[in-house]
């Protein structure tokens, strides 16, 4: 019901920011929106929600969220693009305690369903080796082998959820993302993802004149890019499903690096001088979603293309550096108040 108490870990996060506004904008009444940095670091909030400041990697904070709700969404973790969780395994590991007391406060309080953001890193490496690489499906999880770090506490996190349900009776739903992208994230700083970063440099060579740009790798690593509205539609149908085993969210449209910044040149129609920093982190050689169990299950998938979803987040964070351009004192990332 729209009067049920919804709360979303992470609301300070560019899919949590995102799953809040959702919420708002379909008339739910009771969102409760948390996230560990202050409220004028969240990349979107909402005056409608209940905005708390709060560190989920401790067991009272996360009870003190979880009170009185029926669905709990985690979108918590310390993560980022390929550049963070690299160099930063130790921290993406210690995400596990957020999964950990949020699940024990839910089992606690009473939430109806709990909701897991898990990743395409938990799939083994051995399987995408290769540019031309086989769409994965949910069962390639086994035998493990995922990302050092950061896929390793999403499969662990993952069992959790499992368990949590089976020994507890904790309704549990687990979708594994696939490269989500949109406005109002991070395109920035060390964090960001790959075709946010794609935009900024693109942007940049623009309006610098310098009509270069580092491709981290030989460009021909092969992913496949969601936008940020079908992980919300694809989120809320995951929760509302009955599923009991984790499952992809992703589009399975594949494209190259080389032919992601082909996109982005377009956009902003211009040519540029591609320089190949072979040195750099380039995760697997390819990746990309096997949509059969989703389409099966759900009778859905995502669909919004590349082409137009990169439109809106170029725009987005065109908007963002021109501004700072223009005034630079003020804060590239606002956030939103509605």
């Amino acid at each position: 019901m729209k009067s049920d108490l919804i709360v979303v870990a992470g609301a300070g996060g560019f899919i949590g920011g995102h799953l809040v506004r959702h919420f708002l904008e379909q008339g739910y009444t009771h969102v409760r929106a948390v996230d560990r940095k202050p409220l004028d670091q969240w990349y979107q909030h909402f005056e409608l929600a209940d905005n708390r400041q709060l560190d989920l990697s401790l067991r009272e904070s996360c009870y003190e969220a979880a009170a009185g709700a029926i669905d709990f969404y985690n979108l918590a973790a310390d993560m980022g693009g390929m550049g963070f969780i690299e160099k930063n395994k130790a921290l993406c590991m210690l995400s596990v305690q957020i999964n950990t007391h949020c699940l024990l406060a839910a089992r606690a309080l009473g939430v109806k369903r709990y909701f897991f953001s898990s990743s395409a890193c938990v799939y083994a490496a051995g399987r995408q080796l290769s540019a031309d690489v086989v769409p994965l499906k949910e069962s390639d999880a086994y035998p493990a082998m995922p990302e050092d770090g950061y896929g390793w506490e999403k499969l662990f996190s993952e069992r959790m959820c499992r368990h949590f349900s089976e020994d507890f009776g904790l309704t549990t739903r687990v979708a594994r993302f696939h490269n989500v992208y949109g406005p109002h994230g991070t395109y920035k700083g060390g964090r960001e993802k790959a075709p946010a970063a794609i935009c900024r440099k693109v942007i940049e060579a623009k309006l610098s004149g310098r009509h270069e740009i580092e491709i981290w790798g030989d460009g021909e690593q092969t992913r496949s890019f969601m936008y940020i509205d079908d992980c919300i539609h694809g989120s809320r149908m995951i929760m509302d499903s009955d599923l009991i085993e984790p499952i992809n969210l992703g589009s399975a449209q594949l494209v190259t690096i080389n032919q992601l910044v082909d996109i982005a040149e377009a956009i902003a129609g211009i040519r540029l001088r591609r320089v190949y920093d072979l040195s750099a982190p380039k995760g697997v050689r390819g990746r990309n979603s096997d949509n059969t169990l989703i389409k099966t299950l759900l009778g859905w998938e995502p669909g919004i293309r590349l082409e137009d979803g990169l439109e809106k987040t170029y725009a987005w964070i065109y908007d963002q550096m021109a501004g700072a351009q223009k005034q630079p004192g003020l804060l590239a990332v606002p956030s939103l108040v509605g």
